[in-house]
C-alpha cells in the first residue's frame, strides 16, 4: 500500500458496510486515510470501527437501499461509492438487483469518481437461483448507470468471524457424525482481507480497474468434504462424515427453518471457482492466502479444552 493513497481525505460511502465483509473493507479504506460513511440498515453494528478512525474520519448513516431518497442522501458528497449489499432473504431482485442500479445512478448524478460493485462468482441472469439472477441484474444496472464501475466477483469469503466456517465448526464440535451436502462441490475460498484489499485498490485507481469485471478466488480448490475434514482436524476431533445424495440434501434444503435454503444449496452444488476467463487477484498485485494459513489458530476455541488443549497434551507427554 502506498504511503500516500489517492483516497486520502476522500469521502467513501460504503453500502452494507456494517456486515462481516463490510467492516474489513472499512479497515482497508481507513488505513488509506479515506473518510468513511457507513450506510446500512443497522449501522450501529459497525461501531467497533470507531477506535480505528481519526476524529471526523468515520460517520454512520441509517439507510434503506430500497428507498431512493435514503440512498441519495447517503451518496451526497461522496467521491467514491462501494456497494457490498448481499442477502439470501427478502426480495433479492430488488435488494441486490434494482437497488444496485439506484446506488449507481445516485453515484453518477453526484459526480462520484469511482464505484465498486461487489457481486459474486456465478452471477448469471439464466441461473436457476434468484440469488445469482439478482447479482447479475445488479451488475447490469450498475454498468448501465455507471460505466466506469469496477465489478468484483468473489468466491465464498472466509474469515475468523465469518458465518461459513464457523457454522460448520459449531456442528463438528457438537456431532460425532455429520452429513455433508455437495461433498464433491469445489470452492475457492477467499480470505476476507484479500477481498477487502481488492476493493480498496479498485477504489484508488478507477482509471485502471474501472469498467472491468474481476473474479476473485483463493489459491486452492477444496471440496466440501475436504473443508469439513480440515475443520475437524484443526479442532483435534475425530468425526465421521457422510456424503449425502443430492436428492436427499436438496429436499432437506427445501424445508422451512433449515440453516441452508434452496438457493444456497443449488449454489453450493454448482461450486464456486473462477472461470479463468476474467482477470483476478493477480491484476491487483495480491497473492491470495490459503485457508490453511489461519484455520488451525481459528479452530482453537472449538477444541475440547480450547487454548489449554495444547498445554494439557504437552503435560501428558512429560
Amino acid at each position: 500500500m502506498p504511503s500516500s493513497s489517492p483516497l486520502s481525505g476522500k469521502l467513501v460511502t460504503v453500502f452494507g458496510g456494517s456486515g462481516f465483509f463490510g467492516t474489513h473493507v472499512a479497515q482497508a479504506l481507513l488505513s488509506r486515510g479515506a473518510r468513511l460513511r457507513i450506510a446500512a440498515r443497522h449501522p450501529e453494528a459497525a461501531f467497533s470501527l470507531k477506535p480505528l478512525a481519526n476524529l471526523g474520519q468515520l460517520q454512520f448513516a441509517r439507510c434503506n437501499v430500497l428507498d431512493e431518497r435514503s440512498v441519495r442522501a447517503c451518496v451526497q458528497g461522496a467521491d467514491v461509492v462501494v456497494n457490498l449489499v448481499g442477502s439470501f432473504e427478502g426480495n433479492l431482485m430488488k435488494l441486490m438487483g434494482e437497488a444496485a442500479g439506484t446506488i449507481a445512478r445516485a453515484a453518477a448524478d453526484e459526480g462520484a469518481g469511482a464505484m465498486v460493485q461487489v457481486s459474486a462468482i456465478g452471477a448469471d441472469p439464466d441461473s436457476p437461483t434468484q440469488y445469482a439472477q439478482a447479482k447479475a441484474l445488479g451488475e447490469k444496472l450498475v454498468s448501465d448507470a455507471f460505466p466506469g464501475a469496477t465489478i468484483l466477483r468473489p468466491s465464498i469469503i472466509f474469515g475468523e468471524d465469518d458465518n461459513f466456517l464457523n457454522m460448520f465448526a459449531g456442528l463438528i464440535r457438537m456431532m460425532p457424525a455429520l452429513p455433508v451436502f455437495g461433498p464433491e462441490s469445489e470452492l475457492q475460498l477467499v480470505h476476507v482481507d484479500d477481498c477487502a484489499e481488492a476493493v480498496a485498490i479498485a477504489a484508488e485507481n478507477p482509471a485502471k480497474f474501472g469498467g472491468k469485471t474481476y473474479e476473485l478466488g483463493g489459491p486452492e480448490k477444496l471440496t466440501m468434504m475436504e473443508i469439513n475434514e480440515r475443520i475437524a482436524a484443526a479442532q483435534r476431533r475425530r468425526r465421521s462424515f457422510i456424503p449425502m445424495p443430492d436428492a436427499l440434501s436438496g429436499a432437506f434444503a427445501a424445508l422451512p427453518g433449515t440453516p441452508m435454503g434452496t438457493d444456497q444449496w443449488t449454489l453450493l452444488k454448482q461450486g464456486s471457482t473462477v472461470s479463468g476467463d476474467l482477470p483476478g487477484f493477480k491484476a491487483f498485485g495480491i497473492e491470495p492466502a490459503p485457508l490453511g494459513l489461519y484455520l488451525d489458530r481459528w479452530m482453537t476455541r472449538y477444541r475440547k479444552h480450547g487454548r489449554f488443549s495444547e498445554k494439557l497434551a504437552s503435560a501428558g507427554k512429560s
